[in-house]
C-alpha cells in the first residue's frame, strides 16, 4: 500500500504530533507514504469568497497526485472533504472539468480522474478490522474515550464514504478496535466551531466547553479526534476555557493515530505524546501498569 500523503495547512505548523504518529502507525502496518511535492492549500478556507479558486485549487492537487499514479492519503477532514467532493465532481460533470481544464492548461496540467482521496481511516477499514486486531498488542481496557468525528468526514453525503451518515458508528469501532470503551454524549455530532472563530473567536470557546462538559459527564477520560481543527479546539484551546469559566477538565485530546500506537505497543515518545497541549499523564501511568 503506497499512497502520497497529503498534510493541508494546520498540520504541519500546528499539529505536527498528528503526523508523526500517524507515519509511524503507519509503518508497522506496512502503509508507505510518499510527501507530495510542491502541494497547496485544498482550497476549503477561500470557497464561499472564490469557489472557481477552491475548485482550481483542489484540482491542482489531484493533478500532482495524478502525475504520480498514486492515490492521496489525507489526515485533516476538512482537507478531505474538498478534495473527494472535487474529484467527484469534476469526473461526474463533464462541462465543470473542461472548465478547469482550460484553466489547468496554463499551467500545464489536466484533470483526468485517474486517483481516488481517502482519509486515514478509511485505509485502516479497508485493511480490515480482523487484520488490524493482529497489531494489537496492549489492549486499552483501563480507558473510556469520547471519539470525536468532526463534519467534513461525512458531510455532504453524496461525496463522502462514511456509512450512516445521520449517525455514524464506524469511530466508535475504531476506538474500540483499541480495546477502549467508546463512550457516547450528548450533541457529539455538533460542530466543534473551528471555522466560526474567524468570525467570533468566542463561538469555539463556548462550544467546547459544552462539549467537555458533555464528555465528562458521559464518564469519559479521554477524547481522540481525526481532525486537526478539531483538535485545536479541545486540546488547543482547553486550558483558555478553564481559565475563562473557571472550571478544571484536565481532558487529554488525542489524535486517533496516537491512540492506535498505543494499543500497537508503540513508545509514547515516538507517537509524539509530548507534543499535546494536555499532557496524558494519567492515561500513560495506567498504561505502564497494564
Amino acid at each position: 500500500m503506497k499512497y502520497l500523503l497529503y498534510l493541508g495547512c494546520l498540520i504541519p505548523y500546528r499539529k505536527m504530533g498528528y503526523e508523526i504518529s500517524a507515519r509511524r502507525v503507519s509503518k508497522t502496518l506496512g502503509i508507505e507514504l510518499q510527501d507530495m511535492p510542491d502541494a497547496n492549500c485544498c482550497g476549503l478556507p477561500i470557497d464561499t469568497v472564490n469557489h472557481e479558486m477552491m475548485l482550481l485549487l483542489a484540482a491542482r492537487n489531484l493533478c500532482m497526485a495524478e502525475k504520480h499514479e498514486l492515490d492521496i492519503l489525507t489526515l485533516c477532514n476538512g482537507c478531505t472533504g474538498v478534495l473527494m467532493k472535487v474529484n467527484k465532481m469534476l469526473k461526474q460533470d463533464r462541462a465543470l472539468r473542461e472548465q478547469i481544464n482550460n484553466q489547468l492548461q496554463k499551467i500545464g496540467l489536466e484533470f483526468q480522474g485517474k486517483i481516488k482521496v481517502k482519509h486515514f481511516i478509511q485505509i485502516l477499514l479497508e485493511i480490515g478490522f480482523n487484520n488490524l486486531q493482529k497489531f494489537i498488542i496492549k489492549p486499552l481496557d483501563f480507558l473510556n474515550v469520547a471519539g470525536y468525528i468532526g463534519c467534513h468526514l461525512f458531510r455532504p453525503s453524496e461525496f463522502m464514504e462514511i456509512e450512516n451518515p445521520e449517525n455514524p458508528s464506524v469511530f466508535d469501532d475504531l476506538i474500540e478496535l483499541t480495546g477502549a470503551r467508546s463512550v457516547r454524549y450528548v450533541d457529539e455530532f455538533q460542530c466543534c466551531g473551528f471555522v466560526e472563530g474567524a468570525i467570533d473567536s468566542n463561538i469555539p470557546l463556548f462550544l467546547a466547553r459544552e462539549k467537555l462538559n458533555n464528555v465528562k459527564n458521559a464518564g469519559a477520560n479521554a477524547m481522540v479526534t481525526l481532525c486537526p481543527a478539531c483538535h485545536q479546539v479541545f486540546d488547543g484551546s482547553q486550558r483558555q476555557i478553564e481559565r475563562r469559566f473557571s472550571e478544571s477538565y484536565d481532558l487529554p485530546v488525542l489524535h486517533y493515530p496516537q491512540l492506535l500506537g498505543l494499543a500497537m505497543d508503540i513508545a509514547p515518545e515516538e507517537l509524539a505524546l509530548n507534543d499535546l497541549r494536555v499532557k496524558p499523564t494519567k492515561l500513560l501511568t495506567s498504561l505502564t501498569k497494564t
